[in-house]
């Protein structure tokens, strides 16, 4: 008969670290404190294959106040203004419960900003689907973009951009990413660390329920088998009022100088926020689970810590304080109860965190706050280079006939709005570009007094799974690089990056490998280019049934617009006006590209990445689009110049005509460095100037205008049927229906 697995393996850890467990506490740990350490010291919270290599990644820079280890990386963007960051991952809760999954990871991302004392004012959300001919892929993208819609909408915070890419890779296995940026006046910085012998900890927000147990180590810290819908009930359940009502409350307690520390509780619950908290202040808490409001009932201690029910905060305050956070609690209609004290730490070894019935009651587990938050075991996993890379690095891709590159660029073509115009992007007012342009930018009003300030911050989000596929190192740096060039296209500079790390299984060496490489290929891109890496995630075990998703790291930068006096230019044409293509004009190789990607094909080595002249191409771009010279402009990047003008085209209602493209091969390759210009005759010369002046080619392509999309021996096509082509693709494919699952 077969004997079940120990109470450990089934809640995520092995044997090993049990042992370590038992050596930290110098016994063995009752239930309630394995269940504490499992989600502490899961993948997703831990991130224990992964820390070694992060180290690698450039984490200080100008203007950086708080960077990775916090909520949220915070930058000082001037006038008394700081800007919070940060980007997360809700992959597998998104792919078993779409909808939930995806509006509690909005809701996640909102807590860690306004956690810093900073009001969200932005979202974007770079998402990952199966092929849309699979009707699993249909329902969860779907479910996904409703979640999102549903729960930023409700709870006031604009959409302004992202992502959506559908590939077979992420059939099992979907990616739910979600970045927030919010802004506070600097004085109002709080960290989550607790601090002060005697002060209390208050728990604020919704009451803690049965959802959501386990979602760290049972969801994101391990693969996908067809079991995986066994797991729902480990996905949280979100209440979007509930949340907007804490952003008032907590944002309320700040300005009243009533906390001392603040964090949000996310995955591990309970548990992550309360030895998070005491870890980082150096200090132990005591913390009375039976005063831990509950929805439901006889939940035992170790679902109360473990929980992740969502729109909950631990605040601490002071005794003094306590009447007072109470009184704005209750204004704001936002339950608060103290559930915990500070108690004394030492300076070499912390505090202790001790679950009590009662404060004065029975002891339930007693373990180092530190030993959960810091002394999670690190992983140096083997790392193996995937077999016979080196053959397929050698293979030529090949290139399209020329009669295929027409129906290849239809096929290409898709609009996204059917996704972001169910999001509410224009909340607040300061959304200057809104969704489906090269990156979002709004105007930055200072938080306290709403004064306009005169310049903007720019987003985007840049991820190329098929890039990084090929090569990790490089394809990560070239989505570096692409990020870059889409805020020079709305005449930003770069500031800071974060990132989301969406691997597979870390117990595979390739995958390892992958990741390892991909760290790299970030840090070698950001140091050449000055910017700083202030916060991320990292999101393993994207696999299915044994697995492995195409390595996928997202980068998210913020920007930003040193004089906003008027909108960017867009993606667009006009007219009889000229095209010019700055950058690089002679890419030649497909490897990685669109086309050769639905070829089935991954052979071939990726186009040359030179980030001084990247960083030449973006100063130029930004210094004519800061002067109003371009009427249009989009960089170059998946679909390659073919893809690129074709968007321009659709976008705005004009064709083009162009000739000098050397065949298939420089219409979809997807080198980098290269921006389409759109500009007057009369302003053609202040192009090349400018273009002159940073010592970067620019080549006349031809004119915008008449009704076709014309490549001179390469592309004959009507202006409708593209704009038919693009425009049905997504409401064709998932506007017939909710897909059954």
């Amino acid at each position: 008969m077969p004997t079940e697995d120990p109470v450990h393996r089934a809640l995520g850890l092995t044997d090993d670290e049990v042992a370590d467990i038992e050596r930290l506490l110098g016994r063995e740990p009752n239930h309630l404190e394995l269940a504490m350490y499992a989600v502490m010291w899961s993948e997703h919270c831990s991130y224990k294959s992964s820390r070694v290599h992060l180290k690698r990644l450039p984490t200080e820079g100008e203007g950086v106040l708080v960077g990775p280890g916090e909520n949220a990386g915070v930058m000082d963007v001037g006038d008394g203004i700081a800007a919070a960051i940060r980007i997360e991952s809700h992959n597998h809760p998104s792919s078993i419960e779409p909808y939930q999954g995806a509006a509690t990871g909005v809701g996640g991302i909102l807590r860690d900003i306004f956690t810093m004392g900073a009001r969200p004012i932005a979202l974007m959300d770079p998402l990952r689907f199966g092929p849309l001919d699979a009707a699993r892929s249909r329902w969860v993208a779907e479910g996904v973009v409703s979640g999102i819609s549903g729960y930023g909408n409700s709870v006031g915070v604009p959409n302004v951009g992202g992502e959506v890419v559908f590939d077979a890779c992420y059939a099992g296995n979907p990616l739910v990413n979600v970045l927030c940026l919010g802004v506070l006046p600097v004085e109002r910085l709080v960290l989550g660390q607790a601090s002060g012998v005697g002060n209390l900890a208050v728990l604020l927000g919704s009451t803690t329920g049965r959802d959501g147990i386990g979602g760290a180590s049972v969801l994101a810290s391990a693969g996908f088998d067809e079991a995986g819908a066994d797991k729902r009930p480990s996905v949280q359940v979100g209440d979007p009022f509930e949340e907007k009502r804490l952003i008032e409350a907590c944002l309320a307690l700040l300005d009243g100088g009533l906390v001392v520390g603040i964090q949000d509780l996310g995955a591990a619950g309970l548990t992550g926020a309360t030895s998070e908290t005491a870890s980082r202040g150096g200090v132990g808490m005591d913390v009375d689970v039976a005063a831990v409001p509950r929805r439901e009932p006889a939940m035992e201690p170790f679902e109360v810590m473990t929980s992740e029910s969502q729109e909950r905060m631990l605040a601490i305050v002071t005794p003094e304080s306590l009447p007072e956070v109470l009184r704005l609690c209750e204004r704001w209609e936002v339950a608060a109860s103290v559930v915990g004290r500070v108690t004394e730490g030492s300076v070499t070894g912390g505090g202790r965190l001790r679950i009590l019935e009662g404060f004065d009651g029975k002891v339930l587990a007693d373990v180092p706050a530190a030993s959960l938050h810091e002394d999670a075991p690190l992983y140096e996993r083997p790392m193996e280079e995937p077999l016979g890379r080196s053959v397929r690095l050698g293979r030529d891709p090949g290139a399209p006939a020329p009669e295929e590159c027409g129906p290849i660029l239809l096929d290409m073509l898709c609009d996204t709005s059917w996704v972001w115009s169910q999001y509410d992007h224009q909340l607040f007012l300061n959304t200057v570009e809104a969704p489906g342009g090269d990156a979002a930018v709004l105007r930055l009003k200072h938080p306290t007094t709403g004064a306009d300030t005169g310049r903007g911050l720019a987003l985007t989000t840049d991820g190329n799974h098929r890039w990084c596929a090929v090569d990790p190192r490089q394809g990560t740096a070239m989505a570096v690089a692409e990020g870059v060039l889409n805020l020079a296209c709305v005449g930003a500079r770069p500031i800071a990056v974060v990132n989301c790390l969406n691997f597979g299984n870390p117990e595979h060496p390739e995958v390892m490998w992958q990741l390892s490489e991909a760290i790299d290929g970030m840090a070698d891109a950001c140091r050449a280019l000055g910017l700083p890496v202030i916060g991320g995630n990292v999101s393993l075990y994207n696999e299915t049934a044994g697995v492995d998703i195409d390595p996928t790291p997202v980068v998210g930068q913020l920007g930003m617009v040193d004089r906003l006096s008027q909108r960017p230019p867009g993606v667009g044409l006009v007219d009889g006006h000229r095209l010019l293509l700055i950058g690089h004009p002679d890419p030649t190789t497909l490897a990685g590209s669109a086309w050769v990607w639905s070829q089935g094909e991954r052979g071939g080595r990726l186009p040359a990445l030179d980030l001084q002249h990247h960083t030449r191409v973006a100063g130029a771009v930004r210094t004519l689009v800061a002067a109003g010279v371009p009427s249009g402009v989009h960089d170059v990047s998946s679909g390659g110049l073919g893809l690129a003008l074709a968007e321009m085209a659709v976008r705005s209602g004009a064709g083009f005509r162009v000739d000098g493209i050397d065949g298939p091969a420089a219409l979809f390759s997807e080198a980098p460095s290269r921006v389409v210009v759109c500009v007057a005759p009369e302003g053609v010369g202040e192009v090349e100037a400018a273009a002159a002046e940073a010592a970067v080619p620019c080549i006349e392509l031809g004119e915008a205008g008449d009704d076709r999309l014309v490549v001179e021996d390469l592309v004959d096509l009507s202006l409708a049927e593209a704009v038919d082509a693009w425009r049905l693709k997504l409401p064709e494919a998932l506007g017939a229906g909710v897909a059954k699952e």
